[in-house]
């Protein structure tokens, strides 16, 4: 599976890396977990998610779930740079401590 099968992968991260005045926490879930995965190979003509990824990376918290990667084999891989494995629990704190909160 992968971030390419449907578009929600893709607006969720151009809203986060467009967001002006934020901080900004995106937690990858299930296939958005594979945002985070270096080495990408995208036909021409379509948008590189992993580099989008990396843009947001830089100016706020990437966090795919470590579950989630682990279940897509991801769990050799460093995901791009800037980008933490995370855990429910810090999903978790970090909704809690959320002023807004948007689910794609």
């Amino acid at each position: 599976m992968t971030p390419y099968g449907s578009e929600r992968s893709y607006n969720g991260l151009r809203l986060a890396r467009v967001a002006r005045n934020t901080d900004v926490i995106l937690f990858l879930m299930a296939d958005a977990a594979s945002c985070a995965e270096t080495g990408q190979q995208v036909p021409k003509g379509f948008c590189n998610i992993e580099l989008v990824a990396r843009s947001v990376a830089r100016k706020g918290k990437l966090l795919p779930c470590g579950t989630c990667m682990d279940a897509r084999g991801l769990n050799d891989r460093e995901p791009v740079e800037g980008a933490q494995r995370s855990t429910m629990t810090e999903l978790a704190d970090e909704t809690l401590a959320a002023e807004k909160v948007l689910v794609f």
